[in-house]
């Protein structure tokens, strides 16, 4: 690894020839000073990012890729969405969509090593591609980004170039968990047993859920990603001391960041391990919670697109479902409000008219009740959705859809 400075890093950017791809770390590890370097040196790129945060490069010149839409790439005019399930997505980069450099944002060198920090996830499968094609691998150090173990350490012998800044690194907003998703996280909460293990998402309901579980023992976290919550749940006492926290990428405040730092009980592993449907399965009763756009009579989840235009993507949620339904004593939950309060629309619909997410689950909660999903025959499922999770005003017209598409509901 050789440290260049500002001027140095943009001129070797600046003889890089034809089109770049260019993968960079995506959530709220963005090396945002190399990447704003990068930005004005090469006059047309590719850049490829998972959950790209507001800030990202968006110019004519730059064409956005990701399998996974943010807030940075959403709704953007040169936004290329390739659909794949998260765990798949390395396989992306190793074929179709090869890298030339990767921008990645590390901690300084220790013992001839940097660690990924808070992002992980397909990073180290990207640096093997452009690797392995002669392509140039970038990091950012900065002595803020915590020293996090397990995949994330990566020898300095794997990294091309680095340039150093030191700037603070970027959390979500503070999330206000109100009525509605503190209903529905004390449901879902009621459906973990002791001594489960949690795969949870970023939001007010995961926020609300893992709250309501800081009174339960001998949890364990196998995620894709988690935030302050656990933190909550590691201080209660409520997480198995001898079991590590596992995950692909790690995003909330200061506190936060300071606990993963060199924390040998945290372990953050590269995607295709932490969203191995077969990993997965192999965890102790394993709730995986997730949340959706919409929801149908048929038990089918939309959790990725509104209106037909890409919201976000798969990510991790068909890997988790799958998982859980395989673990011994596994759950699939989806949760959602039964009511949009901004489309004022019901999240209940009698069918999809966009793609299906995931399907097959084991419970669907909102904050009206909830659906046992699992081992009820068709009519049974639409009821129950109706009836426990379905807002009141839209029931009479869900049941009424639900004639026309041929489902018997039982008891009516």
């Amino acid at each position: 690894m050789r440290t260049l400075s500002d001027t140095q890093l943009a001129a070797l950017l600046a003889r890089v020839a034809g089109v770049p791809r260019v993968v960079v770390s995506g959530n709220f590890a963005t090396p945002a000073h190399a990447l704003a370097l990068l930005d004005a040196a090469v006059a047309e790129y590719r850049l490829f990012a998972l959950n790209a945060q507001p800030g990202m490069p968006d110019r004519e010149g730059v064409t956005l890729e990701t399998p996974f839409v943010g807030a940075g790439m959403r709704g953007r005019q040169r936004l290329r969405y390739f659909p794949s399930r998260l765990s798949l997505v390395p396989k992306l980069l190793s074929g179709s969509l090869p890298p030339d450099i990767v921008l990645v944002h590390t901690s300084t060198p220790v013992d001839g090593t940097v660690s990924l920090g808070t992002e992980v996830n397909i990073l180290p499968a990207a640096i093997e591609a452009a690797r392995a094609r002669g392509g140039m691998v970038i990091a950012q150090l900065n002595p803020r980004m915590p020293f996090t173990y397990g995949d994330a350490v990566l020898s300095c012998d794997e990294v091309d170039y680095a340039v150093e800044a030191d700037e603070p690194l970027a959390s979500p907003a503070a999330r206000v968990v109100g009525e509605v998703s503190g209903r529905i996280g004390t449901r879902v909460a009621d459906l973990v047993p002791e001594g489960a293990t949690l795969q949870l998402g970023i939001g007010a309901v995961p926020d609300a859920v893992l709250a309501a579980l800081t009174g339960r023992r001998g949890l364990s976290v196998w995620s894709e990603m988690f935030s302050d919550g656990v933190l909550g749940l590691e201080r209660a006492g409520a997480l198995d001391p001898d079991v590590p926290v596992t995950a692909s990428f790690v995003f909330g405040g200061g506190e936060l960041y300071e606990w993963v730092d060199r924390n040998p009980r945290v372990r953050l592993l590269r995607t295709e391990k932490t969203n191995d449907p077969g990993l997965i399965a192999r965890r102790r009763s394993l709730v995986s919670v997730n949340g959706a756009l919409q929801v149908d009579l048929y038990a089918q989840a939309n959790a990725s697109r509104v209106h037909g235009v890409i919201y976000s993507g798969f990510g991790g949620q068909t890997d988790f479902v799958v998982g859980a339904l395989h673990s011994p004593g596994g759950r699939a939950v989806i949760a959602l409000p039964s009511w949009h309060p901004k489309a004022d629309v019901s999240t209940v619909v009698p069918r999809l008219s966009g793609p299906v997410t995931s399907f097959q689950h084991t419970f669907i909660v909102s904050e009206q009740g909830t659906a046992t999903v699992w081992g009820h025959d068709a009519g049974d499922q639409a009821r129950q959705i109706i009836d426990n999770v379905a807002h009141p005003s839209a029931r009479d017209e869900l049941r009424a859809a639900a004639g026309q598409l041929g489902f018997l509901l039982p008891g009516r």
